[in-house]
């Protein structure tokens, strides 16, 4: 493990970070991470303010910091499976649902509330929507995504009509309630509770997984280590319009610390009580400390036969009769005695523990998804293996790595624990591909750690990009966020990963290739982000994904003329005969074509100009830049042998060469040499040339010396513009490729240099007084923008927050994108001068 940013409050005159109160971490599958910390004023300790701090971990310093409105502390923090919304829950029994606010990662609202007043949440949890995936570490190797992500069958905690999952939360009380809140689908919240037994009793930890059959487990101690862990099935259900909840007492275990007699009063208090995954209720993770030491116990529930009777053994058996069977706790392994815990964080990557996976695991020495995390009061944390707890890996404190110390220099860790009260987690959190963790520390301070797929252990380097490469798949094939694996990727695995990934994504069979097609260029434009060898690929895959989308959305324009419609679209019909006419005249390829399909009323089509500008810029650009695609490699060059997009953009040109016959006013404009130029037919000419000698089906050809020439006089017919391609992303990934920590602060930008020391490509950099361009609508927004605008967290895209356009066709374009990027990437609200 070793620590990769620290991000640090600046000190304020007039409030403090209360050290003493314990605080709460949680983080997304879109790599949010949220935390709290309680702001104390100095002028009065009675005002405290409980603060839920949000971050994106490619930007930790743009924090977004919520007056939760909560009166208590906060006591529980829980992330959807979306990672959209999170519930937040506090000691007055007051639970809060927030949301995204215009869908910007800096900027939330709360939108929904519960109450049990004066009851203090202990757990909480939204309610399982019946997705579940198993990732086989035996299958790693295989061809097909669908045998090495299985879908699991697991049934929702509730459904709705037709089976749709209902989505809602549920909560333990301390006084032993478990309340239960569903969003009915008109936005209504229907809310209920219940006992958890008969005799409530206080409780003081408690956590909640679930069943593949829709139950829910609910798993609470009341803090002693000499009373007994209950275990409660919950079941949820609707009857006439009103939340129902039953409840039924499953077996308890008691703490094998209590019964050895050399420990029974060592332990006195269970601090800490884990299900080791939210979709398994039959193993649980138990911690009891004192106020020096701790000890773990790792338990499991198992079905075991029930001795009969020796007056029933020798009665005649029926036929078909099975011995009875009852479910009993039974101890997987306990630690040994261990430095007090403050911290527990269990893994979220969903591998497969069978036999044959653990054994492949173990042989390859792949790791993640098998470890769990505790983080002790002397400042270091300990993974430990999820079944046997064998340490798996040792991080020795963040101060000492901040202040240059190595690991090992048990000097230094004297001296800083004789310095002062020692530095240490109070929160800590597993990634979703559980290789990185985030810590919060006892100052508020929050800690970013890269957790090595192997642990440390030396790999080939074969081995290493087999395992990097099997979590970007599962991140493509969930959706899940990849920054977290990005952390382990150095420059020169960046070209071996891309041809992988693109390798194993044409094994898959032609529907999953269609759904993951932008999914895989955005992963491949966050790789080649990471070497300044690959940063111009990263152009291409972006401007591909914008090709797409432009394409995409201008077929869906053309209607068939008349209502019984063929088997093909409009649209497919033009890919059709584009791809068997190969005559360079765009004329004569548009005679084949039914012209009526493409007859659109004009404002559509005009206010997609700037749309279509684009993608006569673009070919310009390409065709110019030809000659120039040497040794150094520009954008622009993924694109001179992809012969799928160059075909895209010919059926383009033949569309837009249709729809300028109707609307002269929606054609690109080019600056020509000559009043007699047709620019169009020259670019369909010298663009069906280079596909020719890049179509798929048909041997790769080099572009011939004609072209070539064609090509070099271009500039001297055309005016090329210069392409406004992406920004070089201002996130922390690309600084991260060295082994010193970085140290942030919150609120204040990121300076640090880029990596290497290389000179950037000349198409990045920007000159002061230069225009900045509006990357999603093709727009240019001034030297000075004054509007408000919003910038990807993944890709850096820059987009105005609100629309300039009043036209459908463009608004329909910009809904398209509301939510999220073109790469998939969440928006964050950015000021006009960082635009």
């Amino acid at each position: 493990m070793e620590l990769a940013y620290v991000c640090e409050w600046e000190k304020r005159p007039k409030s403090t970070h209360c050290p003493s109160i314990p605080l709460v971490c949680s983080w997304s599958c879109r790599n949010l991470v949220a935390f709290t910390t309680d702001l104390k004023n100095d002028d009065d300790d009675k005002d405290v303010s409980h603060m839920i701090h949000i971050i994106d971990t490619e930007h930790p310093w743009d924090v977004y910091s919520i007056n939760s409105g909560h009166s208590e502390v906060i006591s529980c923090l829980e992330w959807d499976q979306s990672g959209s919304r999170l519930l937040s829950a506090d000691g007055d029994g007051q639970i809060r649902c927030w949301a995204m606010s215009e869908h910007l990662v800096n900027s939330w609202d709360s939108v929904l509330s519960s109450s049990l007043d004066g009851d203090p949440i202990v757990a909480l949890s939204w309610l399982h929507n019946g997705v579940k995936l198993a990732l086989h570490v035996e299958m790693s190797g295989s061809t097909n995504f669908g045998e090495k992500f299985s879908r699991v069958k697991f049934s929702p905690s509730l459904t709705l009509f037709g089976g749709k999952p209902m989505e809602g939360w549920l909560a333990v009380t301390v006084s032993g309630l478990v309340t239960v809140s569903l969003l009915k689908p008109g936005g209504a919240l229907l809310t209920a509770s219940e006992s958890l037994c008969r005799l409530r009793g206080r409780v003081a930890l408690a956590d909640i997984a679930f069943t593949g059959g829709g139950n829910i487990v609910v798993a609470a101690t009341d803090g002693s280590s000499s009373s007994p862990i209950q275990f409660y099935k919950v079941v949820v259900s609707v009857v006439s319009e009103k939340c129902r909840i039953d409840t039924e007492l499953l077996p308890s275990l008691f703490l094998r610390c209590t019964t050895d007699p050399l420990r029974r009063e060592k332990y006195p208090t269970v601090t800490h009580l884990k299900f080791l995954t939210r979709e398994n209720s039959e193993q649980v993770l138990l911690c009891a400390s004192n106020h020096s030491g701790s000890i773990v116990e790792c338990w499991s529930l198992r079905k075991e036969g029930l001795p009969v009777n020796n007056i029933f053994q020798h009665r005649s058996p029926v036929v078909g009769e099975k011995q009875p069977t009852i479910l009993k706790w039974r101890i997987l392994t306990t630690t040994s005695d261990l430095e007090r815990v403050s911290a527990v964080a269990l893994p979220k990557l969903p591998i497969s523990i069978s036999n044959t996976d653990l054994k492949v695991a173990s042989d390859t020495k792949f790791c993640p998804g098998l470890g769990l995390a505790l983080a002790f009061h002397d400042g270091s944390i300990q993974i430990l293996h999820r079944l046997s707890l064998h340490t798996m890996g040792i991080f020795y404190g963040s101060s000492s790595a901040l202040a240059g110390h190595r690991p090992g220099d048990e000097s230094a860790m004297k001296r800083q624990r004789t310095g002062g009260p020692a530095l240490h987690f109070k929160a800590l959190q597993f990634s979703w591909t559980s290789l990185a963790l985030a810590g919060v520390d006892n100052h508020g301070k929050l800690h970013m750690l890269r957790v090595s797929p192997s642990m440390g252990q030396v790999l080939e380097m074969n081995t290493t990009l087999r395992h990097l490469l099997f979590l970007l798949e599962y991140c493509m094939v969930t959706g899940y966020d990849w920054w977290d694996v990005l952390l382990h990727v150095q420059p020169s695995m960046v070209h071996n990963l891309v041809e992988k990934l693109h390798e194993e994504y044409m094994r898959q069979n032609q529907a999953l290739q269609q759904v993951l097609a932008t999914r895989i260029l955005a992963v491949k434009a966050s790789l080649c982000k990471l070497s300044t060898a690959t940063a111009a690929r990263a152009c291409d895959f972006h401007a591909k994904l914008l090709l797409i989308a432009i394409s995409s959305t201008l077929k869906s324009l053309l209607r068939p003329h008349v209502l019984n419609t063929p088997d093909k679209s409009p649209g497919d019909r033009l890919s059709e005969i584009c791809a068997k006419n190969t005559d360079t005249d765009i004329d004569k390829v548009m005679i084949n074509l039914k012209t009526e399909e493409f007859v659109l009323d004009g404002p559509p089509l005009q206010s997609l100009q700037q749309l279509i500008q684009w993608v006569g810029d673009f070919v310009l650009y390409l065709l110019a830049n030809l000659p120039n695609q040497g040794s150094m490699v520009r954008p622009g060059f993924g694109f001179m042998r992809d012969g799928a997009s160059l075909g895209m953009l010919r059926e383009m040109l033949v569309m837009i060469r249709i729809w300028g016959l109707l609307k002269p006013g929606c054609l690109p404009t080019f600056t020509a040499m000559s009043d007699n130029q047709d620019s169009m037919q020259l670019l369909f000419r010298l663009l069906t040339k280079l596909w020719l000698c890049s179509r798929d089906d048909s041997p790769p050809q080099e572009p011939d010396e004609s072209l070539i020439d064609e090509c070099c006089l271009l500039p001297s017919q055309l005016l090329v513009p210069s392409m406004d391609w992406l920004p070089v992303n201002d996130g922390i990934i690309v600084k991260l490729q060295g082994k010193h920590p970085l140290r942030l602060q919150f609120g204040k930008a990121s300076s640090l240099p880029g990596v290497g020391s290389t000179t950037p490509l000349e198409v990045f950099t920007r000159i002061p007084g230069s225009q900045k361009m509006d990357n999603l609508r093709c727009v240019h927004m001034g030297v000075c923008p004054t509007e408000e605008s919003k910038a990807c967290t993944r890709c850096g895209c820059v987009t105005m927050l609100r629309s300039p356009n009043k036209t459908n066709a463009m608004k329909q374009w910009e809904q398209r994108w509301i939510k999220n990027c073109l790469c998939g990437g969440l928006w964050r609200r950015i000021s006009p001068t960082l635009t």
